[in-house]
């Protein structure tokens, strides 16, 4: 259906005449979670986004109740270079969630894996350094970046590893651990995460590296290939068994969504004195959590403690990964808000509304597709 005041909004809007920030995959639970704050603060949004993944959909229609004409929507893939370009045009700042976010996934495709992680964001950077603005950019890699972590050594205790070395148990991982791409998707964030910190280098960009651990929040729909604790908390809500693949004492450190975006606000904050550099970002060694821990956590938020069944080891797996976010905090004065077990209690909590029995309903709403600036009743 196609409305020509809109197309004319529309491409306006991303000349530059009024800013906004840019969220690539924006429709994903962080880059819901990130718009809201944004808009709540006043500031214009554009969501940059495929909808390909499960949820986002109802995710973006939620935030375009919520926030109105404050937000602007492009319905486009990462991997079109000219619809980047275009929405690029009009940003002041830039967040790059989008992304192939699966190491299954990766192993079943790596052309796939490779084009959406790798060239999408060479398109990205390409894009902001042939601008006019040069915005600022702040990009999520992963923790798969350092490896399976073998080398460290670790113990089995009842109920999670822990590594042997009494550094690595009391600070968690840090910066200055060798990089070791394991996987496609370890591959090909990595090779996202060097460009990103190379355009700062070699093209004077300001850019930032998060290299992140275990996020989990409200507009999560996790599956059993990513956001683990949102899908462990719909499945026990849903009755359903959990498949753990390994024994199940694979210790991550997890973060609540909304610590993250404070992390990415003052990223911005300080993006003159910290440009050019990665971070490890996760909830660090006071927010780490196994599988099996996970379990009887949620067994004792929900009441619905799940039946659990295993299966062998996934590739590149890590038995124990846990962020050391010292060097951000010194730079920003950051540092988590919520524990394990308030983060947990509030994901479960609106899951039960919004997950279990969603709430959301579809309404009419514009929404422009940025290949061919036709636009698509929602």
């Amino acid at each position: 259906m196609k409305d020509n005041s809109n197309n004319n909004r529309a491409a306006g809007a991303t000349t530059g005449k009024e800013p906004y920030v840019l969220i690539t995959g924006g429709a994903g639970f962080v880059g819901v979670n990130l718009a809201h704050r944004l808009l709540q603060q006043g500031k214009r949004v554009m969501v940059f986004d495929n909808l390909s993944r499960k949820g986002v959909e109802q995710n973006l229609e939620w935030l375009q109740q919520q926030h109105g004409d404050a937000l602007q929507v492009m319905i486009a893939d990462i991997r079109n270079r000219e619809a980047v370009q275009q929405a690029v045009a009009g940003a002041e700042q830039v967040y790059h969630f989008a992304a192939q976010v699966a190491v299954t996934t990766s192993l079943e495709d790596p052309f796939h894996d490779f084009e959406v992680n790798a060239l999408g964001t060479l398109n990205l950077l390409e894009a902001i350094r042939h601008s006019e603005s040069k915005p600022t950019l702040l990009f999520t890699s992963t923790n798969k970046v350092y490896g399976d972590l073998e080398d460290i050594g670790m113990a089995a205790r009842a109920t999670r590893y822990e590594p042997k070395d009494a550094y690595y148990r009391a600070n968690g991982i840090n910066e200055l651990r060798n990089l070791d791409f394991h996987s496609p998707y370890g591959c090909t964030k990595g090779v996202a995460d060097q460009y990103i910190l190379d355009y700062a280098r070699t093209f004077g960009l300001k850019t930032v590296v998060f290299r992140m651990s275990c996020i989990y929040g409200p507009h999560q729909f996790g599956t059993e290939d990513q956001g683990w604790v949102a899908h462990f908390l719909i499945q026990a809500l849903k009755e359903k068994p959990i498949t753990l693949y390994g024994d199940g004492k694979q210790v991550r450190d997890i973060l609540f969504v909304e610590d993250l975006v404070d992390a990415f606000l003052l990223a911005q904050e300080n993006i003159d004195t910290i440009s050019g550099h990665a971070f490890n970002m996760g909830g660090g060694v006071n927010n780490t959590v196994s599988l099996l821990e996970l379990i009887d956590m949620i067994g004792t938020v929900s009441g619905k403690k799940p039946q659990v069944f295993f299966e062998t080891w996934r590739p590149s797996d890590q038995k124990y990964y846990v962020s050391d976010f010292s060097r951000f905090s010194a730079a920003t004065g950051w540092a988590p808000r919520y524990g394990t077990r308030e983060g947990v209690q509030l994901l479960s909590e609106w899951l039960q509304q919004n997950a279990v029995a969603p709430t959301v309903k579809k309404n009419a709403k514009t929404i422009v597709n940025t290949t061919n600036l036709e636009t698509i009743d929602k």
